[in-house]
């Protein structure tokens, strides 16, 4: 996925961002990308704040507190 757009329709449609999606988020956002990536990438923390997409490293972080 060489895109920000691929990576956000992946996690929004499986509900799911994995720390391998947040990693490639974090690289892709460090360089050049279209409006739309960066709508996308809006889109997806909005899913997250409304539990609509789960993150891998909120859960690990969550579990590691008890």
């Amino acid at each position: 996925m060489n895109l920000i757009r691929e990576v956000v329709q992946q996690a929004i449609s499986t509900g799911y961002l994995t720390l391998e999606a947040e990693e490639r988020l974090r690289f892709l956002l460090k360089g050049k990308y279209e409006q739309e990536d960066f709508e996308a990438f809006v889109a997806l923390q909005q899913a997250a704040m409304l539990g609509q997409v789960k993150q891998e490293s909120r859960e690990l972080l969550a579990a590691s507190k008890i």
